[in-house]
């Protein structure tokens, strides 16, 4: 079993970024080493305690999926077996080992790129007050939780820190350009109906996600993780029933513990408690089993 990591060190490698999950350092001009460790985030506030497994389960599913995506798009992974690192990182195979990548530094682009194929969160508190999601109209009485007609595609600008920002499909061509835009969104339906069609195979639904891509030599590849528990929306297939909030794969049992102790959404965040983590831990874990049919 890997060690809990809360916090990575490389001395060798210069630290390009520490995000709420990923530990991200330069390799060389043109790779990048990304790390996912035991953080985990909610209501926007990285908490003090790990979860266990989870950085590995992060990893290894986005390797899953970029695997069986690889017909459809190329990524920006390069290898994850440590081995294969440069010789110079392998001493720090305890930190790597299971939870890193080596990637190649993409040109991002500066959205997010966000797939919706039920009517969800933000969704479905724009479509009560609208009829419409990020100004995509669609049928009235629909229902929370309710399968969409068609998937929709939601760009949203990337947040440093808090909330990233939904904007329109007109909003997110300006920035990244027509025929760009164009691409991200054909890629991002195409993307996300091949997985959900392998989710619900397998008992999942994969309510909604997000996608980041880049260009690799003037190419558009997949970036940063792939349809995880912490970039979608999972849930159970068997529990499954439109009208009201689903059962969930993801950080269910932190944000239910945090409300119930009146956690204020601002940083620090409160220590968890042990059967709340090891509740979470399992979550994870069940989640990379439905999706690959293989345990950990």
């Amino acid at each position: 079993m890997p060690p809990v990591i809360l916090e990575t060190h490389i001395p060798e490698l210069d630290l390009v970024a520490r995000g709420k999950v990923r530990d991200v350092y330069a390799v060389g001009q043109d790779k990048l080493l990304m790390i996912a460790t035991d953080r985990l985030s909610a209501f926007d506030v990285v908490l003090p305690t790990p979860i266990p497994r989870k950085g590995e389960v992060l990893t290894k599913l986005s390797n899953f999926w970029f695997d069986l995506l690889k017909d459809t798009i190329g990524t920006h992974c390069i290898t994850s077996d440590v081995d294969a690192y440069p010789e110079e990182l392998r001493k720090h195979r305890e930190q790597l080992e299971g939870r890193s990548m080596l990637v190649h530094r993409l040109d991002m682009f500066p959205i997010e790129c966000v797939a919706r194929g039920y009517l969800v969160g933000s969704g479905w508190k724009d479509y009560r007050r609208t009829g419409k999601v990020c100004g995509i109209e669609l049928p009235s009485g629909m229902r929370e939780c309710g399968k969409l007609p068609e998937t929709i595609y939601t760009p949203a600008t990337k947040a440093v820190s808090g909330h990233d920002e939904n904007i329109g499909f007109e909003q997110s061509c300006a920035i990244v350009g027509r025929e760009a835009g164009e691409k991200l969104r054909d890629l991002t339906l195409d993307i996300y109906d091949r997985a959900a069609q392998h989710g619900l195979a397998c008992g999942l639904v994969i309510a909604d996600t997000k996608f980041e891509f880049g260009r690799l030599n003037g190419e558009i590849v997949l970036g940063d993780e792939v349809l995880t528990p912490d970039s979608s929306r999972y849930w159970p297939l068997e529990l499954y029933q439109p009208g009201r909030p689903q059962e969930s794969f993801d950080k269910q049992y932190i944000r239910e513990y945090l409300e119930s102790v009146d956690f204020n959404k601002q940083p620090p965040g409160p220590e968890l408690p042990a059967d709340v983590v090891e509740k979470t831990t399992e979550k994870y874990l069940e989640a990379y089993f439905t999706v690959t049919g293989e345990e950990l």
